[in-house]
């Protein structure tokens, strides 16, 4: 009997889970309340909770004495108390007490990972270090996340059957839109064919129609700011409320091979006031449902891929943006296993 041995590609391993050292949303800050809360995420099972002064905690949820899921276990404060023994865990991954053998040699111990995470813009984010860092680097979100006196948004959250990766390329394939969507009311215009060009910016790239701009969706930016995201604009009728075109930006976070987080935060332009409450209102009565049907014509499609679909593909000019970023996440792979392999 002859044996093939199956080759595992390293990068394609590491993509998969998710690169190291960057910030990635994990869910919207209301799913984590008075209870331990235990989500997979980036190749890992993560629990999360709140002290009592609702500072939000991480570690990875196993206990460091039998591997039961701390997550099930109590909150003390800035620790979980594991619920098969007892086992304390501090937020920081040190073993603070083990009640039935109390001296131990895993008393004291760095015995658990621990990761750190911040609140912001409606979702809880967290630092993918690949060992335990002290000080993280500061969490960078896009000024339309973060200008709260010019822009208003809302967060969008929904987990697809699907690679995190074919998200990623669905929002870097502007011209989708002109086909998949065009019942849509914000995207029914502009011409079915383009031509289109890359271009570069301080933080990543923009891939563009050539020629037409405020049209339909016309381009995608994707940039590296500590956190991957990307955004992009739709023109919007006059019937869409105040504030010009319709901003989305989007951040994708992997949980297994064949399932993933889409963030998509909603936005105009908008200074406080009585134009800002229309949008919001006109928002939450009209428009939110039509851009979850958007959405859901997006999670279908995707969904209804096969798994090794982008390994079939036969792709041309349009696709000239997928071929940057996916070569782009590549490369950055191939670097970190470098790096990994010189400091082993």
């Amino acid at each position: 009997m002859t044996t093939i041995p199956i080759q595992v590609d390293p990068v394609d391993q590491l993509l998969e889970v998710g690169l190291k050292d960057l910030w990635y949303p994990i869910c919207p800050s209301s799913l984590i309340k008075e209870r331990p809360v235990s989500l997979r995420r980036l190749g890992r099972k993560l629990a999360f909770w709140r002290d009592h002064a609702g500072k939000l905690h991480a570690l990875e949820d196993r206990c460091p004495h039998r591997g039961a899921p701390l997550s099930q276990g109590v909150i003390l404060g800035d620790r979980l108390s594991c619920p098969y023994h007892g086992v304390e865990v501090r937020c920081d991954g040190v073993v603070t007490k083990v009640p039935g053998s109390p001296g131990c040699k895993l008393e004291g111990s760095h015995a658990t990972r621990f990761f750190h995470v911040e609140e912001k813009a409606g979702a809880v984010w967290l630092y993918n270090s690949k060992n335990d860092v002290e000080t993280p680097p500061p969490l960078v979100l896009p000024e339309q996340l973060t200008n709260e006196d010019e822009y208003s948004h809302f967060l969008c959250y929904a987990e697809w059957k699907g690679d995190y990766r074919y998200v990623l390329d669905n929002v870097m394939d502007p011209m989708h839109g002109t086909f998949l969507h065009k019942q849509s009311h914000s995207m029914a215009e502009g011409d079915s064919k383009a031509k289109f060009g890359i271009r570069a910016t301080d933080t990543g790239f923009v891939f563009e129609k050539e020629g037409q701009r405020n049209v339909n969706f016309d381009w995608t930016e994707w940039a590296d700011t500590g956190l991957h995201w990307m955004r992009l604009e739709i023109p919007y009728p006059k019937t869409g409320g105040p504030g010009g075109n319709f901003i989305i930006v989007g951040s994708y976070t992997p949980i297994s091979p064949t399932l993933s987080c889409a963030f998509h935060w909603r936005v105009r332009k908008l200074p406080k006031g009585w134009e800002r409450d229309t949008w919001r209102f006109l928002y939450k009565n009209r428009l939110e449902a039509r851009h979850w049907h958007v959405l859901e014509q997006d999670r279908v499609l995707i969904e209804n891929m096969e798994l090794d679909a982008n390994q079939h593909e036969q792709l041309y000019q349009h696709d000239l943006g997928i071929v940057r970023l996916r070569r782009h996440m590549r490369n950055l792979a191939q670097q970190q296993i470098e790096a990994a392999t010189q400091t082993a």
